[in-house]
């Protein structure tokens, strides 16, 4: 499959952006992806499930016969396309909109997601946002507050929410970045979080692991994503992925099988570990 793609310097205007107006669209599943019952009968809650990696991880999970439910910000749109497409797999999609810097919020949705399902075995920690700023100096204490609270901050309240409801065999996945790893000067507190979050992935997998709970981790690379032009300017979109020794940005598609490798059997003496798809970017981690 030709993941290459023209990515035409578009912009948006505002965060975490919207798949919808996105040319090209992100690939989210190969169409010879054949599901195997991976994730059969299981449950999953997706945060930022409503488009990029997060609707492709839906989209995989239902494929492989997990009941889904997404919870998003406000991008209502590409949140019933999500729905549509993990309909078409013959699974069932619950909307969950809110804020999840709310802790009230993300308790509320983990009881939306056990009284539709009855269960939940796999939450995928995932949503996140980012705000370049050239100087530290340039990153205010709001912007610290919220970048944190989206990206790290949600994880603790997500997961503190869900655990009553984990039993052995079921899983955490966290997203991380690359950034994490060779850092971002640009991105000075998103790629901070992101590495609280491999921190964070590395000690609750201990601390879980008494409870045969796994908690594992994905690190992607440049991901055409809708937080791409949404974050970016037109110059930096048009060069969006072109450093990796791939030379291109990756597409979701290339993501989402590491998570249901992650949330399925296979990984069953997997956890307190990352996963890098990052068009081949080595960092050792």
């Amino acid at each position: 499959m030709d993941y290459n793609i023209d990515t035409k310097g578009q912009t948006q205007d505002s965060q975490p952006g919207m798949e919808h107006i996105m040319d090209p669209a992100p690939i989210i599943i190969r169409d010879n992806y054949r599901g195997s019952g991976k994730l059969e009968g299981k449950s999953a809650l997706i945060t930022g499930g409503d488009s990029g990696i997060g609707r492709s991880v839906a989209v995989h999970f239902a494929r492989e016969g997990a009941d889904v439910a997404i919870v998003y910000l406000e991008e209502d749109q590409d949140a019933q396309e999500t729905k549509a497409l993990v309909e078409a797999e013959g699974k069932r999609c619950l909307l969950i909109p809110g804020d999840i810097r709310d802790e009230s919020f993300c308790k509320e949705a983990v009881t939306q997601v056990v009284s539709e399902f009855g269960k939940l075995n796999v939450l995928v920690n995932n949503a996140a946002e980012q705000h370049p700023k050239e100087d530290i100096r340039e990153i205010t204490a709001e912007q610290l507050h919220v970048t944190f609270a989206t990206n790290i901050y949600s994880f603790f309240f997500f997961t503190q929410a869900a655990l009553p409801h984990l039993s052995e065999g079921d899983n955490i996945i966290n997203t991380t970045s690359v950034t994490a790893y060779h850092g971002s000067p640009a991105l000075l507190d998103y790629s901070s979080t992101k590495g609280a979050i491999v921190a964070y992935t590395r000690s609750l997998a201990l601390a879980l692991a008494e409870k045969k709970i796994r908690v594992n981790a994905v690190a992607p690379g440049p991901i055409w994503t809708p937080l791409i032009p949404a974050t970016f300017d037109a110059e930096k979109v048009e060069k969006f992925g072109k450093d990796t020794p791939m030379e291109r940005p990756g597409q979701p598609a290339e993501v989402a099988p590491s998570y249901v490798f992650l949330a399925c059997e296979d990984a069953s003496y997997i956890s307190g570990q990352v996963l890098h798809p990052n068009g081949g970017q080595v960092v050792n981690g």
